[in-house]
């Protein structure tokens, strides 16, 4: 057996129905014959449908997230009763509930992933603790039940992040900065769209309307993820035009151990495998082709504690500092413009869900960034991203009068943020954890493991994300209750200055890892980053 959980042999099962074929809740490697093709296997299998329901997936989290910024201040007042002297610093701390529990829950979601045998489960689990902070929020009437709908919906986001992000690196390869464009894109959009609607929703509906919104959102990402199928998980039904006999033969072999595995690996690898292909274990611990590359390719030298050799690594050190900077400075202004602009230019909570507009636009050729990361490393990217938001972000504390000009000049400022901090610094940095993992693997075959490292990576990424955001969340709060807007910008200006001298760590490109030439829909990859 390959370790998925798999048909036990000789039990006869009955004809599955046309509906479970659809849904295919298996999550084995091993090819089953009692079990027909799931219908339209190719497509939804395929890497561009895998890459959207991952998108979709971080698209529906952000947006969540985004339909309750704007309205938290007004709903803190109005839904709660809470003092208006109260409502900034009650803002500040449900923003700041949800990057707590996902600062907490992301590695353990991480290293789950990095050993169990499907990524989709774990996906679908992220789907319920949503709906469940979506009804809290929706039917909470205290503060103390919206501090629990905001720690359940940052476990959603722990999960989301950290099991989709390394679906994801499982699934494109080597374009993984160009993939992380599109996550960008999701993001952006997310971000774009959820506080207009959730601030002109709120104005024309009412509170309760916002989570309409939401509970459609989730059933749509409910079914797209119950179709998906993993590429690892699709090859039991199709065997990539790539694949030798000698493979195929060794697919069809179970053992039940890995020691055993290994030992058939060994022998095949003395009986004329071919020195001329050289093993990629760069994805997860494994070669990029397709599962009979896993047992083409044995772990040659993996480190003793490899979560420890992760957490080490300079570049992965150097991408997780940049990350939580660059989630300091964003959360910074989550929490305080929409409460900011309704007391300068008094606007209500469409306007102030509008003016994120300008932040956002610009994300949209975060690909185009990605692609030349991909080629040119996340170095000077993040370097210049960082070290050019330094003026704009100094440069809002002179907007501080209700008169066009100011309204102008703080559009035009954000928009700058968006060019410099969401699309060349973010994305290069998202990237950058697989650079590192794999110039490693390079460096020394084998040393993540059987396993991998992709779940936990991602999920050290998502917890630096949520500690950047706490802390920017709550110290930009406090602050501009206190000092006031000025001082803030100032604050999140000398933050930008230290992501700018951080990212001088980063790789200056991406080390050339040897990997196995495929057509993502023709060979399907199979990574072991999830195999039990």
């Amino acid at each position: 057996m390959t370790g998925l959980d798999s048909v036990s042999a000789g039990v006869t099962t009955p004809k599955p129905s046309r509906l479970l074929s659809v849904i295919n809740f298996s999550s084995t490697g091993e090819k089953i014959t009692l079990r027909p093709t799931p219908l339209f296997l190719e497509y939804r299998s395929s890497t561009f449908f895998i890459v959207f329901v991952v998108c979709l997936a971080i698209f529906t989290d952000i947006l969540f997230y985004g339909l309750i910024v704007p309205v938290f201040p007004f709903s803190l007042s109005e839904q709660i009763g809470l003092a208006e002297d109260k409502v900034q610093e009650w803002t500040a701390i449900l923003l700041a509930c949800y990057n707590v529990t996902l600062f907490l829950g992301s590695p353990i979601v991480g290293f789950y992933a990095d050993h169990s045998s499907s990524r989709r489960w774990p996906l679908l689990l992220g789907l319920v603790a949503l709906c469940a902070s979506t009804l809290l929020l929706c039917l909470s009437k205290t503060i103390a039940l919206l501090v629990v709908g905001r720690l359940l919906q940052g476990l959603s986001a722990a999960i989301v992040w950290s099991v989709g992000l390394a679906l994801l690196v499982d699934t494109v390869g080597k374009d993984i900065g160009y993939a992380m464009g599109y996550v960008t894109i999701a993001m952006s959009v997310g971000l774009l769209i959820s506080p207009v609607i959730g601030g002109a929703v709120y104005d024309a509906a009412g509170y309760y309307a916002v989570f309409y919104i939401a509970f459609a959102i989730i059933a749509c990402d409910i079914a797209l993820r119950l179709v998906l199928i993993e590429k690892r998980v699709a090859q039991q039904w199709i065997v990539g035009p790539g694949s030798s006999e000698g493979e195929s033969a060794t697919t069809d072999t179970s053992t039940d151990n890995r020691e055993d595995l290994e030992k058939q690996v060994h022998a095949t690898s003395h009986a004329g495998a071919d020195p001329a292909s050289p093993p990629s274990p760069t994805r997860a611990g494994t070669s990029s082709g397709g599962p009979t590359a896993a047992l083409s390719t044995p772990v040659l030298n993996p480190a003793k504690h490899p979560h420890w050799e992760l957490i080490k690594n300079r570049r992965m050190l150097a991408a997780l500092m940049g990350i939580a900077i660059e989630a300091c400075i964003v959360f910074a202004f989550d929490t305080v413009i929409p409460l900011y602009v309704k007391q300068t230019f008094e606007w209500n909570s469409t306007a102030a869900g509008l003016i994120f507009i300008c932040v956002m636009v610009p994300g949209f050729v975060s690909p185009i960034v990605g692609k030349l990361a991909d080629k040119h490393g996340a170095k000077w990217f993040s370097v210049a991203g960082f070290a050019l938001s330094i003026p704009p972000l100094v440069c809002l504390r002179f907007v501080t009068r209700n008169t066009i000009e100011h309204k102008v000049l703080l559009c035009a400022l954000l928009t700058l943020l968006g060019v410099t901090l969401v699309t060349l610094a973010n994305t290069p940095l998202m990237a950058e954890i697989t650079y590192a993992i794999d110039e490693r693997e390079a460096q020394q075959p084998g040393v993540w493991g059987e396993k991998g490292v992709y779940g936990i990576a991602y999920g050290l990424f998502t917890t630096a994300y949520a500690l950047g955001g706490t802390i920017g969340s709550i110290t930009a709060g406090y602050i501009q209750a206190g000092p006031g807007w000025g001082t803030t910008t100032w604050y999140c200006g000398v933050w930008a200055a230290a992501g700018a001298v951080v990212s001088f760590w980063l790789g200056s490109r991406p080390d050339d890892v040897p990997k196995s030439e495929r057509r993502d829909d023709e060979e399907l990859p199979a990574s072991t980053s999830g195999v039990m």
